[in-house]
Formats: structure tokens, sequence, C-alpha cells
């Protein structure tokens, strides 16, 4: 597909794509709260597609905003309701969608609450589009978004009329969104706030269920119990998929295990992984997958066994994974040559940067590895301070950012230089924003990597250039 295309894949023999008509029927608009979101902004280009007028706001511009913008949507940078169009402050005619990172005291959020308009959180509207379509939805603290955008190109290469959600852009269809018909949904199924809880998937995946948002669950017993719940939302004739070792049941996948799925015969070759995957119904053989990591390769396995369960044949999957490109932001290579190499991830929690120190160190065994990390919330950094030291500490060299807040207040002795100081690798540096690039140049470092889901990602396009300019690339 040329990089020149709508962001947005469209199937050549669609119609005007239809929606539930809870939604269709009652609303001429939809105002966004949040458009910029990862989640937001593919629900926000769907309703565009379908032929509703969509505005919203977000507190940051961002790449993610200039297209939107580009695709005619109109964003709003500053929290007053009379920078709004008229169209879009009639009660009876515009839907109002908000994410829960979104404060309490928002101006426009509180303007249409307090004047009657239908206000809905955006998985509450995911589970009405998905509620008349098969629903395949990926649950998980980790992998979910590559495995949801698997899945996703998986069905649509092979010509299933599929919507997909995807919580990354991916590098096959350059958007977050894949269009191809409305029979058949796929969804990202959001833990945080307990989200996922607003689906009832005819299909699920849990990928895993590792601690996180112990600002929302108090503690990890509660998020675990949040995930049972989940798992008994699926439909009464539907399949449940689950990563081999999880306390749940259901059909299982893993790597080189007893699981329903396995893969197995695992090679390296040109930088791919070569496999088989090992059934309850015989071997299947030669499949191809392009991204590194053993974590990866599992994402994979889900993806590729929701997609043999649903009826897709052997043949196409195995062409479909083989051109899978990724996620962006997900062991994302932005330069790769022989003397420098830089990848950019969104790790942000200890057992993603685990997943990605252990995929570096297998492609590039015998190098030394520079990270930059930006922590992401006050929270996660507190309740996991001596795991990120711990993960971060492998690295050959370390750069460390402030904290990214997003939706939270400061904690009170909660900084960078409380966790700069637990980490025991020597070569460690704490940075700012400006000393990003003079730190990756001074470093001698040939492998460079950027981690963390806040605005880190803003300063990967500087990063690039300045290491292209600096090495005559």
């Amino acid at each position: 597909m040329s990089e020149h295309t709508t962001n947005t894949h469209l199937s050549k023999n669609s119609s005007p794509f239809g929606m539930p008509r809870s939604l269709q029927e009652w609303w001429a608009s939809v105002y966004f709260i949040g458009i910029g979101g990862i989640g937001m902004s593919a629900l926000a280009r769907y309703f565009k597609e379908t032929g509703m007028e969509v505005a919203g706001y977000d507190k940051t511009k961002t790449e993610i905003t200039d297209t939107l913008e580009n695709l005619g949507i109109p964003v709003h940078f500053k929290d007053d309701v009379s920078v709004i169009d008229s169209q879009f402050l009639t009660p009876l005619k515009t839907l109002i969608v908000f994410t829960p990172a979104i404060p309490e005291n928002h101006v426009q959020l509180n303007h249409f609450r307090e004047h009657g308009f239908q206000v809905k959180k955006r998985s509450e509207v995911l589970g009405e589009i998905t509620e008349k379509t098969f629903c395949l939805a990926v649950a998980g603290t980790h992998g979910k978004t590559t495995t949801t955008s698997i899945l996703g190109h998986l069905l649509s290469e092979a010509n299933v009329e599929v919507t997909a959600f995807l919580g990354g852009i991916s590098e096959n269809y350059y958007s977050n969104l894949i269009l191809n018909g409305t029979k058949v949904t796929v969804v990202e199924a959001d833990e945080f706030d307990r989200s996922f809880l607003t689906l009832s998937p005819d299909y699920a995946c849990i990928t895993s269920m590792d601690a996180d948002h112990l600002d929302i669950y108090g503690d990890a017993s509660e998020l675990q119990e949040s995930f049972q719940q989940f798992a008994k939302k699926v439909k009464p004739n539907g399949k449940l998929f689950v990563y081999n070792g999880l306390p749940l049941d259901g059909i299982t996948y893993g790597i080189e295990d007893d699981a329903d799925y396995a893969a197995t015969n695992i090679k390296i070759k040109n930088g791919s992984y070569v496999f088989d995957v090992k059934t309850s119904k015989g071997l299947l053989k030669d499949f191809k997958f392009n991204l590194p990591g053993r974590h990866n390769l599992a994402n994979a396995l889900a993806a590729l066994a929701m997609s043999l369960e649903y009826g897709i044949a052997y043949n196409k999957v195995v062409s479909a994974l083989a051109s899978y490109k990724g996620v962006k932001r997900r062991f994302s290579y932005q330069i790769k040559t022989g003397n420098l190499v830089y990848i950019d991830d969104y790790a942000h929690h200890p057992a993603e940067i685990d997943a990605v120190h252990k995929a570096v160190r297998e492609m590039y065994p015998n190098e030394r590895v520079l990270a930059v990390f930006q922590p992401h919330l006050f929270s996660r950094t507190k309740d996991f301070g001596d795991e990120f030291a711990k993960s971060l500490s492998q690295f050959d060299e370390v750069a460390l950012l402030e904290i990214y807040p997003a939706r939270e207040l400061p904690i009170e002795g909660i900084n960078s230089k409380w966790l700069f100081d637990k980490i025991e690798n020597k070569s460690k540096s704490l940075i700012e924003k400006k000393d990003i690039i003079p730190t990756i140049e001074n470093s001698g470092a040939r492998v460079i990597m950027t981690l963390g889901a806040g605005d880190i990602g803003e300063e990967v396009k500087h990063i690039k250039k300045a290491l292209r300019l600096a090495n005559q690339l």
C-alpha cells in the first residue's frame, strides 16, 4: 500500500458503512473530548467515514491531531465552549464521547453534562458498535495492541468484512483503523477503568495479567478479578483464548510448550522468525513473522489461533502473517544500518521493558545498547520503582527523563531522581528533553532505543533526523 493513500483502509467493494441504529438514527454529529488519544482518534475516523460530522478537543497538538485535521476533523486545543462550532451544540443532535483520562473539572465536558447532552465513555460507544457484529476482542496488560493489529490484518487480508479499532498506528495501513466492512469487529479491550467490561465479544483473548493500573484497582488481585469478569463476558457459544499459564480456562497458546497452539521449530532467518505451529489437529508449517522478540511471536500466535478458529484458511493466514509490518512505536526500527540501529518502543511497564531488552539482545547479542526512558505516571513509577530499576539496569547505558504525568498530579517524593538512584547501572544519566540528542551522540552505543508511553514519541522524528545527519545517512 502506498504511503500516499488515505489513512483509513477501505475495501474496493465497500458501500457506505452502517453503524448501530442507536447511534446512526439519533445523532447527526459526534464531539470527542480527548480526540487525540489513540483509541479515541480511531473512533473519530470511524464516524467520519460513516458520514457523520466529527470534531473534538485535545490538550496538545500531536501527529495524531494533525492527521485528524487533514481528514477534515476540526480539533480544538482550548478548553472553552465558545470555540465549538454551533452544529455541535444541540443536545438532541450531538453525541459526546470522552475518555476517562479527562479531568472532572473539564469545562467542555461539564457544559455538555449540564445541558442535557448524551455523554458516553469511549468504551460504551465501542460496545454499541460491536454489539450487532461478530466481535473479536483482545485484552491484556501487555501485547494487546500488537495482537489486535495482527488479527485485524489477517482478517482483512482474507477479505473478511471487518472493522478493526487499533490501539496503535499500523505500519501496513498507516492508521489505527482498518475499515473493510462491518460484519466483524476487532477491538482492543482496555482494562484501564474496567472499560473492557462494556464489551460482549464472540471471541476474546487475554495476553497477560501482570499488575498495572494500581491507581485504579488498588492491588493486583483486583486487577486479576477484573480479567476474570472480562472472560465471563464472552458470549455463550464463543471462545476464550489465553496465554498458556494464565489462571483461566480457554484455548491456550504459547511458545515451545504444551499449549493448544504452540510455536515450535523456531529459527531466525534474515532478522525474521520462521516457525511451525503444533495444534491438536496436527502440525502447521512454514510461518514467517518479521517482528523481533519472543513476546511479539506470542502475540502473533494469539492472532493466528483466533483467525484459524474463526475459519480463515491456513494458506491465507501464512501469507498474511508474512506481510505484516508492525505497529508504530512497537519495536519500531527508525534506522537500521550496519553501523547504527535506532529502535523506538512504547514500553512503559517493567515487564514490557524486560521483553524489549530480551528482543534487542536476541537480535544484537554483542552490541552496546543505550536506552533513553521516559517514565509514565507518578503512580506507576511509585508502584514499580524497584522493578523499573532492575529492568533498566540490564542495558549497557541508561538515560532517564522526567516522569510524564499524563492525567496525574505529582506524588510527593516520587520523581525521576528517586528512580535514578535505584538504578544499579553505573553508565546512567538523568537528562532533560533538550539533552536527548547530545546524550545519544556522545554515547558509544551502536544500538539506540527510546522507550516510554509519554510524549517521548514526539521526539523520535528529531532524533532520527539528527542521527541521519551525524552519520551521513
